[in-house]
Order: structure tokens, then sequence, then C-alpha cells
């Protein structure tokens, strides 16, 4: 068999060579040499024959090698195939692709040489077998570091994907509603300026409250709740947000304090409410809770110890001859030895302050007086 394929490699650069050999006997130059020695059928058959002889050795020398080369490199890829994920196969075959059609261009021009069609072939396959060659070893080569790049795209889309699915996750937190904070009335401004997103939810539990006092025989009272009905007639009709009207009562619970926590939990929501008390047991509940007094504490008028206030003194204190004023936001001011400055303008300076559950309190002394509306 060996030898068989010996004989037939030689055959092949024979006949290669024998066309190659009647393609140089047309040439004027040669031909012209060899006619001087020799007759035309005996110039072209000694041609023709060298050529073939030369072409067939160099053939029986040269195509095993390449052929055992050629083995040796496949059997090592079928030894690294076993290795190789699917990433790298399918980037094997995109390569193998591009390497053809960049053959096909190349192969192009060099079909219209004038020369043997076997010649053309030859070249052909050698373009062909050679770059599909690079392109598989590129692409085994450098077949991981291009794997890693694709799945570092992948990885960044789909954490880019993820963080925006949080982001709508968080923008549809329902917030829900408890009946302080919609007679304070603040939570109206506050879901005007867009501060506060998402579903507003307001429990029917809470309406009955609110129309329970609003029908109070005490005015007060009763105007606290018809405050309260308003500011939800505003909030439904007025904002852009999406408003729920939730019918979830729970008759295992007493109090509806309680029941507003329990629909929080139950719809992963936060509890807006301005109620200190209902504030820790959500806390203690394991639910969100957004406290208007916290946030309205947050963005009052910063004083500190030692600054200068210009104060009107409005009332007597709790604590003998203390008086009591007020910053335009609402943060109460005592007034140390201020009883009798009562109804006067002052000037008076920061001594302390003190934070406490229902906000801060400022003490001062006073510095100067000046008699009121002077």
């Amino acid at each position: 068999m060996k030898s068989l394929f010996y004989y037939l490699i030689f055959a092949l650069g024979f006949l290669i060579g024998y066309n190659t050999g009647e393609s140089l006997f047309r040439l004027e130059s040669v031909s012209a040499f060899l006619l001087k020695h020799f007759s035309e059928t005996i110039a072209n058959v000694l041609i023709c024959s060298t050529c073939g002889l030369l072409l067939g050795i160099i053939f029986i020398i040269i195509i095993p090698r390449i052929i055992k080369a050629f083995s040796e490199s496949l059997q090592q890829w079928i030894a690294n195939l076993k290795g190789v994920s699917m990433i790298q196969l399918v980037i094997a075959v995109v390569f193998i692709i591009i390497a053809l059609l960049i053959s096909s261009l190349i192969c192009l021009p060099i079909y219209k040489i004038d020369m043997p069609d076997v010649i053309k072939a030859l070249l052909a396959v050698i373009v062909y077998v050679g770059l599909t060659y690079g392109a598989v070893l590129l692409a085994f080569n450098r077949g991981t570091e291009i794997e890693t790049a694709i799945k570092g795209i992948f990885v960044r889309a789909e954490n880019s994907e993820r963080t925006r699915s949080q982001r709508r996750k968080s923008s549809v937190i329902p917030k829900i509603l408890d009946t302080s904070v919609i007679i304070d009335g603040k939570i109206y401004d506050i879901l005007k300026t867009g501060f506060i997103d998402g579903p507003i939810v307001i429990s029917t539990l809470v309406i009955e409250e609110l129309q329970y006092i609003a029908d109070s025989s005490d005015a007060l009272k009763r105007n606290r709740g018809r405050r309260g009905l308003d500011i939800l007639n505003l909030i439904q009709k007025e904002l852009p947000l999406e408003v729920i009207v939730s019918d979830n009562n729970y008759d295992d619970i007493p109090d509806v304090d309680n029941k507003i926590i329990r629909l929080a939990k139950n719809m992963k929501g936060k509890v807006i409410t301005n109620d200190y008390n209902l504030n820790k047991v959500a806390e203690i509940m394991g639910v969100e809770v957004l406290n208007i007094n916290e946030l309205a504490n947050a963005v009052k008028t910063v004083v500190l110890p030692g600054e200068e206030l210009r104060i009107h003194v409005l009332r007597e204190g709790k604590e003998d001859r203390q008086g009591v004023a007020y910053l335009d936001d609402g943060t109460m001011i005592v007034v140390e030895d201020g009883r009798e400055l009562i109804g006067k303008d002052i000037t008076a300076t920061v001594t302390s302050v003190l934070q406490t559950s229902a906000g801060k309190m400022v003490f001062v002394r006073p510095s100067s007086v000046t008699a009121a509306g002077k």
C-alpha cells in the first residue's frame, strides 16, 4: 500500500509536469532552442518527460512530508477537541467560513491566469487549505480569549438587564397611607413634588376611619376627618399617580394600625405615616416605614449653638420664666428668662439644640430686646 501510494503521487506529479512541459514547449524561445538539436516530436517528448520526472520526484519528496505533518496536526486537533467548549467550536466554524470566503476572493484572479487547469486547481487547493488551516489554528489558540470576551459581553448585558429590572422593581413598590398622614395633609404636597413614586395604596379601613371621624360630634375631629377625605379626593383626581383602593380586611386583627401593617407586609410595600407608635410596630414587624415627621425634620433650618436668631416671643413655656417662639418652619424655640419678653421681638443666641421624637427644640438666651411693632 505504501508503494502504491508513492506510485500514485509520482504519477500525479508526472502528469502535472508533463502538461507543464507542453506549455513550456509552446514558448518560442524554448521550442527554437530544442528544434535546433532535435526533431519536433523528440523535443516535445523530451521536455514533457523531463518536467514530468522532475515534478514527480518533487511530489514524492514533499507530499508525504506534508501529509505526515497534516496527519499529526489532525491527530493533535482531535485530541484537543475533547477539551474544547461548544463556544470555541462555533468560533472555529465562523473562522473557517471567513477563511473560505477570503480564499475564494484570492483564487478569482488565479483562475484568469493563462496556465494549465491542473496548476490552477493545485494553487487553489493550496490557498484554501492554507487559509483554512490558519483559521483553525487561530480559533483554537485564541479561542479562549474570544470566548472570555463574548462571555463578558453577555455577563455585562445580563447585569445591565438585572439592574434595570431591579430599578423597575424598586419603582413599583406600593406606598400604603395610614390615617394620620392623610389627616396631616402634607402628603398631598409631597406627592405633588414627585419625591414619592410608585402606586399609592389606600385601604378602605382608612376611608371608613376618616368617615367615622368626619361624623364625630366634636367639631375639631369632624374638621380633621373632612380634611382627610378632601386630601384623598385631591390625590385621586389631581395627581398623575396610580391610586389603588384596597378592600382587604383582616378579621383576626382588631385595630386598624395592625391591619395596615399586615396589608403592607402582604403587598411588600412601605407604610407612610406620622404615627410614632405605628412606626415602631412596623419596624418590629419588618415593614419599611416612611415617616413624614422625620422628613420634615430633615429639611428644617439648621441652627447651631452660638448662632444669633431674630425671633418673636409668642407665649410662656412650661418651665418657670421660660418663653416660647417658633422659626418659620415650625421649629419650637425655648427662650430662657423669656416669660417677661412675651409679645416682643428679640435677638437671641442659641445655647443648645435638642432632638426629640416630635422634632427639634432650640434653646436660646436673649441678647437684645425690641418692642413689638417697632
